[in-house]
């Protein structure tokens, strides 16, 4: 609520416009002392009456009993802090929440919605202003709440122009009092009334911001036009050409080559004619959405490897994200007790993680001393056959590195090979389209990711994957057509699984917030390609629940996008399904189960597919053992 001498403009320029817009969109104005009527006390945020119609009406078999129980999954919710609470309802309301009752045909669990997202006109839409909500000691009375159902989604904050630029930090600041996010806060917001938001508006006139529960001021976005900036994105690409064509003279320097400056000179004229040619021909025909139609998309699913449905993996991904993070708060809280950090919240630690940068000529030795402490685990655990030649890690080129920004395994040849060998790059940073420090990676050269990217990249991950084929011999049809990407990224996740255990506090906590990477692409790039989840939002999740830099998080979301759609799944999948198959065989093995041989087993066998593999580790490998 806004001091008195700024009403006037607030309500006027800003509060009202807003109710007129939400209004045209087919909401229903309510006024506050209307919906008092409906509630029994202040304290009670959800219009329970208006909410127990709406499940009878979208699911018109659902007893009354049931009904209780539905309204109480939302009114009453058992969390221990906000952000779990409203984890909790966001999960019930869009998954919906399962109740038994005998439709007659026995008593069974069925699914009950709590809102017609096919139809939004068949749901209770209603805006309201001034809704006044008690908290322990204080009351709240936000400017604007939207409510579906009976359930408040939105809270909107409406400031006057007459605070110029501070508009924004005021509304912001007045979310944080209102969740109680500080500990000056305490006691004087209403908590409860944000376990059902899912969106937070700070609105001046025709500018808005946006963020959800909990968001730090930091993290609230902009409220523009529909994304895509598919022109955006290909000014981006079109700027790291530069970087290709300044990166050329040093590789010819390097090898003492003679004679290149006059062709080098003609060629870099004519790449940056085309560069300008694109710009003034191709981006204003450029299409506006990145989405594939969805049977193209699913073909690309297929393609990759995957043979379960995007909503599929999407759902599983959604469950295994969560459960990672509650495998994070642990270790973050023994890692901030350790070094006396101030916040034990995984996010920060690893933040504090980071700040231990490797630089310059020390990166590959540290990087090469880690990798001598991964065998030596390896091979004390027995974890997998070791070679007795060394890997191959070696720093990329600047032109490499604007190809490819993030440590990657070069493979061998798999056919033909005469010798050559795998090699772990490891690039240092993207250059920028525009010289900003929010291009900047710190994701890949300090400490404690060391053991996670040495883990998947070199060994026990790819560099032991390709190369144990090339030294084995791979068949002409294994290569031309059981090669997928599932099966190589599901084997380089399954390495940083079997190492975390014996990795430090610090390599622990980077290895499950890369797993939380994976769970998060494999459940953004189908619902981005939906048009679920915008590509803001992508951001958000990767930047402030994954915490990745901006640079790992824009890269990721052009993976998503427009650089490989489906193929970000392919981590998760691949990793769940070889999991999967190393529990079925120890628990047809029991105590003759030995991870080396299975692992010895899986490498033996190339890149086949997931259902091929366990074809093969079931008819065979566990046959064998078994005698």
């Amino acid at each position: 609520m806004t001091p008195p001498g700024k009403a006037w403009n607030e309500a006027t320029l800003s509060e009202h416009p807003a109710v007129q817009q939400l209004v045209a969109l087919g909401y229903t104005f309510v006024g506050a002392d209307a919906l008092e009527g409906e509630r029994e006390s202040l304290k009670e945020v959800v219009l329970t009456k208006r909410l127990a119609a709406a499940l009878r009406r979208l699911n018109p078999w659902l007893s009354d009993d049931n009904v209780h129980k539905a309204v109480r999954a939302v009114t009453a919710v058992q969390a221990t802090s906000l952000i779990e609470a409203s984890q909790e309802v966001y999960t019930t309301l869009t998954l919906g929440k399962s109740f038994e009752q005998d439709r007659g045909d026995g008593k069974k669990s069925h699914d009950v919605r709590y809102i017609d997202f096919d139809d939004p006109a068949n749901n209770d839409l209603v805006v309201t202003r001034q809704y006044k909500v008690k908290g322990s000691k204080k009351h709240i009375i936000p400017d604007i709440v939207v409510l579906v159902n009976g359930i408040p989604l939105a809270i909107v904050e409406c400031k006057s122009p007459t605070l110029g630029e501070g508009w924004k930090a005021e509304a912001i600041d007045q979310f944080s009092r209102y969740q109680e996010l500080e500990d000056r806060y305490r006691e004087l917001g209403a908590p409860k009334l944000f376990e059902t938001m899912q969106v937070l508006v700070a609105t001046c006139g025709h500018a808005a911001s946006y963020g959800t529960v909990t968001t730090p001021h930091r993290f609230y976005a902009e409220w523009k036009q529909p994304y895509p900036k598919t022109l955006a994105q290909l000014e981006s690409e079109l700027g790291r050409n530069a970087s290709y064509l300044e990166a050329i003279p040093t590789l010819f320097q390097k090898y003492k080559i003679t004679g290149w400056e006059k062709p080098f000179a003609r060629l870099k004229d004519e790449l940056t004619q085309y560069d300008d040619w694109v710009r003034a021909t191709i981006l204003p025909k450029a299409r506006t959405d990145f989405r594939m139609p969805p049977e193209q998309y699913a073909l690309a699913f297929e393609g990759y490897g995957i043979d379960i449905p995007p909503d599929d993996i999407a759902r599983m991904a959604h469950e295994a994200f969560t459960q990672y993070q509650a495998e994070m708060k642990p270790l973050a809280a023994e890692i901030a007790k350790e070094k006396g950090l101030p916040s034990a919240d995984y996010r920060q630690v690893i933040a504090e993680l980071k700040k231990k940068q490797i630089t310059g000529d020390a990166i590959l030795p540290f990087f090469e001393t880690r990798l001598h402490e991964i065998e030596r685990i390896i091979a004390d655990e027995k974890l997998v056959t070791l070679p007795d030649r060394p890997a191959v890690i070696r720093l990329a080129s600047a032109a490499e590195t604007a190809q490819q920004p993030a440590p990657h395994m070069t493979p061998p040849a798999l056919l033909h090979n005469t010798g050559q060998r795998g090699e772990f790059v490891l690039p240092l940073k993207i250059p920028s389209a525009t010289g900003g420090s929010g291009d900047e990676y710190d994701d890949f050269t300090f400490d404690a990711v060391t053991w996670t990217l040495i883990a998947h990249e070199a060994r026990p991950g790819h560099e032991l994957q390709f190369d144990s084929m090339v030294e084995h011999g791979v068949s002409l049809a294994r290569a031309l057509y059981a090669f997928n990407s599932t099966n190589a990224e599901g084997w380089g996740l399954y390495s940083e699984y079997i190492m975390q255990p014996f990795e430090p506090a610090e390599g622990q906590l980077m290895t499950l917030q890369l797993r939380l990477l994976r769970a998060a692409r494999a459940f953004l790039d189908p619902e981005l390609q939906s048009g679920k989840v915008t590509p803001d939002q992508a951001y958000y999740i990767l930047e402030y629940d994954v915490a990745l830099s901006h640079a790992f998080a824009k890269e990721e979301v052009e993976r998503f996008t427009y650089r490989a759609p489906g193929q970000a799944n392919i981590y998760f999948y691949g990793y769940t399904k070889l999991l999967a198959l190393r529990k079925e065989v120890e628990s047809q093995l029991g105590a003759k189960f030995d991870q080396k041989k299975f692992h010895d087993f899986i490498l033996s066998q190339g890149l086949l597919p997931p259902d091929l593999m366990r074809k093969a580790v079931l008819e065979d490998f566990v046959t064998a053992q078994s005698h």
